[in-house]
């Protein structure tokens, strides 16, 4: 495991148990053993299992977890996740954070596939971005690809994106973008982030490699793919509810970004209950 996931799982653990969880302490044994399920109470897509696997590992590295469904695979309501066995005290200490975490996994990548789906047939991608819990980006991003969508930039670093404030920092769209073309590595590409089809002119004749059309309307978009025609990619953002998302994938852009894929997917329900039988 990455160094940091293991730092995020610790640093959840010890946010939960505090000094103890007293409860289990005054009514457990020591030595006393469990089997637990995790089941689905709604419609899911599994993600997050390994990742959940080691919250409990953490705590006890005698517990076994184990699976019988992948990642990324749709469960029904009552179907099993993940089954624990191993020292109850330790399990239920983790309970609470293992949920947290799995729910959390679940919800973006259930999310992202409903989005997946109401774009299919067409050629747009749907892309998350870098609206994320602070820490828990790698995880929310690992989701989205779960899910079916594709990863925008993980971090500033990863390309170049030229946004409104830059735009009216350094002067202009032909400014800005021969700036970057001067100084950037070879291979990076540059995308520009455009509000009207005036600054969608500017950026294609300045030769951006990608045009973002940020809160256009579907007849803006459909416009801006006409006169594209093409030259660069395409990407649409702003207000891409669940609703509205297959219209502006049948205006004909390349890519569509979703903030709400990681900032406001809803928590999965999902249990932990002793196995019965």
């Amino acid at each position: 495991m990455q160094q940091e996931q293991q730092w995020l799982i610790q640093a959840a653990l010890a946010e939960d148990i505090g000094r103890g969880d007293i409860t289990s302490e005054l009514l457990i044994p020591p030595s006393m053993t469990a089997s637990l399920q995790m089941r689905a109470r709604e419609e899911l897509v599994a993600c997050g299992l390994d990742f959940v696997a080691q919250v409990f590992y953490s705590l006890n590295n005698e517990i076994q977890c184990s699976s019988k469904i992948e990642e990324g695979q749709l469960l029904n309501t009552g179907e099993v996740l993940l089954e624990v066995n191993g020292n109850a005290r330790a399990i239920l200490a983790a309970e609470r954070t293992a949920l947290n975490f799995l729910a959390k996994f679940c919800a973006v990548a259930t999310l992202t596939r409903q989005y997946v789906q109401a774009v299919a047939g067409t050629n747009a991608i749907i892309l998350d971005t870098r609206k994320t819990m602070p820490g828990f980006r790698m995880l929310d991003k690992y989701a989205v690809r779960i899910g079916g969508g594709r990863n925008h930039r993980m971090r500033l670093d990863d390309g170049i994106l030229i946004k409104d404030n830059h735009i009216a920092i350094y002067g202009s769209i032909e400014a800005a973008i021969q700036q970057a073309r001067e100084n950037a590595p070879s291979l990076v590409k540059i995308e520009v982030e455009c509000d009207d089809l005036a600054q969608v002119q500017a950026a294609l004749s300045a030769q951006a490699d990608v045009i973002l059309l940020d809160n256009m309307s579907c007849e803006q978009m459909r416009e801006a793919v006409l006169l594209v025609n093409r030259a660069c990619k395409l990407e649409a953002s702003g207000n891409m509810s669940l609703e509205r998302v297959r219209s502006v994938a049948e205006t004909g852009v390349d890519f569509i970004s979703v903030g709400r894929l990681t900032h406001s997917a809803n928590n999965v329900d999902i249990g932990l209950d002793v196995k019965l039988g």
